[in-house]
């Protein structure tokens, strides 16, 4: 995938819940056991966010690029966060899938919220 396009989604995905009401407390935050895209809060409910950006869905939509393993390492780096961050009490999984159609230099952004459920 291009750099510069995973870059403007996650951008996108940052403006995106800004508008749904959203807080984003980190981006592209890092631990030792791997990276979320964005960590963020709505309410009282914590979200670890994956965004994929596609150029088209040619080879699938983004959410595909979500599979078994990626919930997994999400799953194993969320835990991580809460057990540093024991203020928040529920959190969730959401998945940013943003198609940018070149043609008309247009971006389709959806927003799936508890993407899935996790228990290690």
């Amino acid at each position: 995938m291009n750099l510069a396009l995973g870059k403007t989604g996650e951008q996108l995905a940052v403006k995106f819940l800004d508008i749904k009401g959203f807080k984003v407390i980190e981006t592209n935050y890092i631990s030792p056991l791997g990276e979320i895209d964005i960590i963020a809060q709505d309410n009282s409910t914590l979200y670890f966010i994956e965004v994929k950006t596609r150029s088209s869905s040619n080879y699938g939509t983004p959410f595909d690029a979500v599979d078994y393993k990626k919930q997994q390492k999400l799953s194993r780096i969320a835990a991580y966060y809460m057990m540093l961050n024991r203020e928040y009490a529920e959190y969730k999984f959401g998945v940013i899938g943003i198609i940018y159609n070149s043609d008309i230099k247009q971006y389709k952004v959806k927003f799936i919220d508890n993407a899935f459920d996790w228990v290690d």
